[in-house]
């Protein structure tokens, strides 16, 4: 089974609900809500709605993973709230300033830790994880405490999984977060996902890029019909845009969209921005008049 939706909600949870059966809940990283809150969110949500939950920065960032009294303490607090929401996942997630010289605080935390039911599941984040020395490491530790290794599958596969495989999506552009992923890459995705699901295990993916929202819903729409919706075409995603303005904008807070063009392909609209003049663009008929006069050159 492969459940898709988004770290966080990208928009109302209304709409959210209506579009996904599941969700990776991230406002739990920043503070800790009042337990009436957790509780109004596990009401408002469909019954077989699922929610993992991102563990507090207190136990990543702050107490780094150790076996401390606040750290063991922040963890029993996770699990309150995971067990008002019926979640059976609780994701950690570590800065890329945690080094691999940590793995022994980190083994030792998670045999003290009383887990309960719950999956535990870890991203490691930065360069440093990634070399086949501390790879091996890395593996025999989460084997061992059964902790499974979350990744984005496009930077990097997980060196444990156990029953669940859990990846987050976060975007592959220079802007990492500001990115949408075309037709291709999303094939690419189910490829990479495709045995973990075929061993039978559950399997999370997780959009957190820009237009998480819409990416997870065309990767879903691609899983269960095989075909992708249409992504916006060139005028429909100016139509958006804010004038006046200027090419340096344009680049930057629409450069990395996808549009559809004529014969069906997909570009990025900053190919087409790129060869446009330097100057001010006062509305949106000037500016797709300059596009043209640069498709033609």
């Amino acid at each position: 089974m492969i459940k898709v939706g988004c770290c966080g909600f990208p928009t109302s949870m209304k709409k959210y609900y209506e579009n996904f059966s599941v969700v990776e809940l991230n406002s739990t990283f920043y503070e800790y809500p009042r337990m009436e809150t957790v509780e109004g969110w596990r009401k408002k949500a469909p019954e077989n709605f699922e929610y993992t939950v991102k563990a507090h920065q207190d136990i990543s960032h702050k107490e780094k993973m150790k076996s401390t009294n606040a750290c063991l303490e922040a963890f029993e607090k996770m699990k309150k709230i995971c067990k008002i929401l019926n979640s059976k996942i609780l994701l950690i997630q570590t800065p890329g300033s945690f080094r691999p010289d940590k793995l022994g605080d980190v083994e030792k935390f998670f045999k003290e830790i009383n887990r309960d039911d719950l999956t535990i599941v870890w991203e490691t984040r930065g360069p440093a994880w990634e070399s086949p020395q501390v790879y091996e490491k890395l593996r025999q530790v989460l084997e061992s405490v059964d902790v499974v290794h979350v990744t984005d599958p496009f930077r990097v596969l997980p060196v444990y999984v156990g029953d669940v495989a859990y990846f987050r999506l976060h975007g592959l552009g220079e802007q990492m977060y500001y990115y949408q992923y075309s037709d291709l890459e999303l094939q690419r995705l189910r490829e990479l996902i495709a045995p973990y699901e075929k061993s039978g295990r559950t399997v999370y993916v997780l959009f957190n890029n820009l237009l998480m929202f819409e990416d997870a819903i065309r990767f879903r729409e691609y899983l269960s019909k095989g075909v992708f919706p249409k992504i916006p075409s060139l005028s429909e995603v100016l139509e958006k845009v804010r004038f006046p303005t200027s090419k340096n904008i344009l680049m930057k807070r629409f450069g990395w969209r996808l549009v559809e063009v004529e014969d069906g392909r997909q570009e990025r609209l900053g190919s087409f921005l790129a060869n446009l003049p330097s100057k001010a663009y006062e509305s949106l008929k000037e500016l797709l008049r300059d596009i043209e006069a640069v498709k033609k050159a």
